[in-house]
């Protein structure tokens, strides 16, 4: 009786693109063997995964940008149960030296893999947090959009003509608001003030359009958090806000962070050992989510203003001789510690 032969493992390797996905297999002992490039559709998808099985028994797939271009192709990878590893680009000086391709980029994804040098796993994108993700990402924009209007309003203020300056308060963002409301232009728009009057007018219910849209999606956000972890805005200086920008950062599988570590580099939390000789230090971490860092550091300031046992610690540490913004760094390590077991 023959045996039949064993499949030849391979891992794959693909540069996602907005409209098309170029692919590329390479065998385990690092020799390549074939690249293509499929639309990034459904079907495509579907193509893609039966092309790189063609070739033998799949180890792993990593795939750059699975959080932007490639989360749709990740997402079909997992369901298929396989595993798929997040890709960064090539560095610089990599690419100076070997160039750059949509076929190279596919082949050095794969031997990332191969190699070890490519370990994350990617978020799942598939359940409630991908939602809260997506509803506050609309928050944010709508924040910044809302102090954009502010600041036009207050910029129209400093240069509008000096009798209707005077009538206009300019300390409180809502009350300016209100008083541009108020406005009623009246005359040729050709004179200065009642064109002013109007622009004011029209900030004004940008503004308040921008207000209810925010105030909607904090309701929304606040059912969702709370019905995803609940014991997460239990715990002190953790409201809707942060516990939503944690919640995307950790992502529907919270299981691929597997130590309180990794968490907090995830975070940008954890100190980068900067010793050498005799010197022994470590320097501040500029990686990770940045506005995983701020929830944070919103969590730290608001402990420090209002947490009993958090203002006895800074006090303790100041007397150390530790500057405040080392001690908030300090802080922020302990709460990604105490966030991560939940």
């Amino acid at each position: 009786m023959t045996k039949k032969p064993k499949k030849r493992r391979i891992a794959g390797g693909v540069d996602t693109h907005a409209d098309t996905h170029h692919a590329a297999v390479v065998l385990m002992n690092g020799r390549r063997l074939a690249d293509a490039e499929f639309p990034a559709t459904a079907a495509g998808y579907a193509e893609l995964l039966a092309w790189l099985r063609s070739f033998g028994r799949l180890h792993a797939v990593g795939v750059e940008g699975t959080g932007s271009y490639g989360a749709a192709l990740a997402r079909h990878l997992r369901g298929q149960d396989l595993r798929v590893i997040e890709v960064n680009r090539p560095d610089r000086r990599q690419r100076r030296a070997k160039g750059k391709s949509d076929p190279l980029d596919a082949y050095a994804a794969a031997e990332a893999v191969l190699a070890g040098r490519a370990s994350a796993v990617p978020k799942a994108g598939d359940g409630i947090v991908e939602s809260i993700r997506a509803l506050h990402l609309v928050r944010t924009g709508a924040i910044k959009a809302r102090t954009a209007c502010v600041n036009e309003m207050k910029a129209l203020v400093v240069t509008a003509p000096v009798e209707l300056r005077e009538q206009l308060p300019t300390r409180s963002a809502i009350k300016l608001a209100d008083a541009c409301a108020r406005l009623r232009p009246a005359g040729d728009l050709a004179d200065p003030a009642q064109g002013v009057k109007v622009a004011l007018r029209r900030l004004a219910s940008r503004h308040r359009s921008l207000t209810a849209e925010i105030t909607d999606a904090d309701a929304q956000l606040a059912v969702l958090v709370k019905q995803a972890r609940p014991d997460l805005l239990a715990v002190r200086g953790v409201g809707v806000e942060t516990a939503a920008q944690l919640l995307s950062t950790c992502g529907d599988n919270p299981d691929r962070l597997n130590s309180e570590a990794a968490f907090a580099s995830l975070c940008g939390v954890s100190p980068v050992p900067a010793s050498s000789g005799k010197t022994k230090r470590h320097r501040l971490n500029r990686g990770g989510d940045r506005q995983a860092n701020r929830a944070l550091y919103m969590i730290a300031i608001t402990r420090m203003g209002h947490d009993a046992d958090t203002r006895a610690y800074v006090a303790r540490r100041t007397t150390d001789g530790l500057s405040t913004k080392e001690i908030i760094r300090c802080l922020k390590r302990y709460i990604a510690r105490e966030l991560y077991k939940l």
